[in-house]
């Protein structure tokens, strides 16, 4: 059998000295033709190998460069150097991957984020990421664990659809009819039953309405998959794909709801200060440092950690819509015209620096906005009895803004049925969702939470980008 490894964080963990082991990773340095820093993924600490002068030929040697991969069997003894407690006396070094040192990206040394998404394949084995990356992993599978225990049921919802659940209109098509032969109406309009599906469809903005469907046979339910939204936003803070939990309870109200939010995000972030300690620490010192460059007025208050503890050891305050405009309206901010978007009037679409104020200035701690006009809202949000506002709900989050969206869902089925029609949502095309309001329906809430804002928050960076795999953006699909 080939693998026979010890992974190095359970190396590193054990302290167990005069034993034969078998590492496998990527060299990281290569000092004095005897020192080898090698590491493979498990942790950002290497393990040192000691390759003694003399026994091993030059040829070998040679091929240990930065980026290579290697397979050593050794004994593992006590470090005489700082930082570990062990490292190992290489008996048999193998060569398994060579890497051209002058030829590969990732040297020893500072890169900036800029460069390491233009390398988006290699950067995986940087510290930076490596952190980040095992912090995403335990937050999904956090995630999973936490509604498994309560119950719900896990639902995938279709990536192609017919439906547009946000009415946003910003969606890409999903066609297989040629570009430059395309079948057309007699009015010039594209004829779609020539197409794959014989309608038009897209990739899906939301599980959402499918949720629903489900959530009314089995109570509880949550999707967890890839969301896709085509608008040209070129910021820090959005993705054209990107990954949505959401779950449907039936049953609830809104304030049901909101419990259940603020539950959840503290789970999962106490779930990962728990396993990614090392990582999260990591990950703070780097902000630290990466904030010593920023003026006075722009640095956190908190450090990471102390942030993430605050919030999972802190009630969320909660407050309406209208009152979160009465404390914008008269903040020194918006009197002063610091705001780029002046706050003046009731029923104004509160802007990513309105949510930040809130959250960083204010209160100074996560945020439930409540009761947001009807306006501004979507279709399937329950109406209050003031005929002005509608059972939504929003967390906003320091540093980010909006992090979870969610409402009580309209279960009556006239009130849904003139909202749709002041809305311009054809009835006909949507007439499975209404039937879950004629047969049995029921009081119902739900919410969806962007990951990759939530791995934003955890890890502390500040581009949207590093923290998925491969970033989907405006003019970029590499890799």
């Amino acid at each position: 059998m080939f693998n026979k490894r010890i992974k190095i964080k359970d190396l590193l963990a054990s302290d167990q000295t005069g034993q034969e082991v078998t590492v496998m990773g990527w060299v990281r340095t290569f000092r004095n033709n005897q020192f080898i820093a090698l590491n493979d993924g498990s942790t950002n600490n290497n393990i040192q190998v000691v390759a003694e002068l003399g026994k091993f030929d030059e040829s070998l040697l040679k091929r240990i460069t930065t980026g290579a991969s290697l397979k050593i069997t050794g004994e593992s003894v006590p470090s005489l150097g700082k930082g570990q407690k062990l490292e190992i006396k290489a008996q048999r070094i193998e060569v398994l991957g060579d890497s051209d040192a002058e030829k590969f990206p990732l040297q020893p040394k500072k890169h900036s984020l800029e460069f390491l998404r233009e390398i988006a394949h290699l950067r995986f084995r940087t510290n930076t990421f490596g952190a980040v990356f095992r912090v995403r992993h335990s937050l999904a599978f956090a995630i999973h664990k936490f509604f498994n225990e309560k119950g719900f049921v896990y639902l995938h919802t279709p990536i192609v659809t017919a439906s547009d659940a946000e009415g946003a209109g910003e969606m890409f098509k999903v066609t297989t009819l040629p570009f430059d032969n395309t079948p057309r109406n007699e009015d010039g309009s594209v004829n779609f039953k020539e197409d794959f599906f014989g309608r038009a469809t897209n990739l899906t903005v939301s599980g959402q309405l499918e949720g629903e469907l489900a959530a009314m046979a089995f109570s509880e339910i949550y999707t967890f998959g890839p969301t896709f939204r085509a608008e040209n936003s070129n910021t820090a803070r959005h993705l054209a794909e990107f990954w949505m939990i959401e779950p449907e309870m039936a049953f609830y109200d809104l304030e049901d709801n909101m419990n259940l939010a603020e539950e959840f995000i503290k789970y999962i972030i106490r779930y990962a200060m728990e396993h990614n300690r090392e990582d999260l620490e990591f990950l703070a010192q780097r902000l630290a440092e990466e904030e010593k460059a920023l003026p006075q007025d722009k640095r956190s208050e908190m450090g990471l950690i102390e942030k993430l503890e605050f919030v999972v050891n802190n009630n969320f305050e909660r407050v309406t819509y209208t009152e979160a405009i009465d404390i914008l309206r008269e903040s020194n901010h918006n009197k002063k015209k610091k705001f780029q978007y002046l706050v003046d009037k009731w029923g104004v679409d509160l802007q990513s620096e309105h949510e930040r104020y809130l959250v960083e200035k204010h209160f100074k701690k996560p945020v439930i906005l409540t009761n947001y006009p009807k306006e501004i809202k979507a279709f399937y949000m329950r109406q209050n009895d003031d005929g002005k506002t509608v059972a939504a709900m929003d967390i906003l989050a320091p540093g980010i803004g909006e992090i979870v969206g969610g409402s009580q869902r309209e279960e009556r089925l006239d009130r849904l049925e003139a909202r749709m029609d002041e809305m311009h949502i054809p009835k006909e095309e949507m007439w499975w969702y209404l039937d879950t309001r004629r047969f049995g329906a029921v009081p119902h809430a739900g919410f969806g939470l962007g990951f990759e804002r939530m791995v934003l928050f955890v890890t502390g960076m500040t581009n949207i980008r590093d923290v998925i795999a491969f970033p989907r953006t405006p003019k970029n699909a590499e890799f």
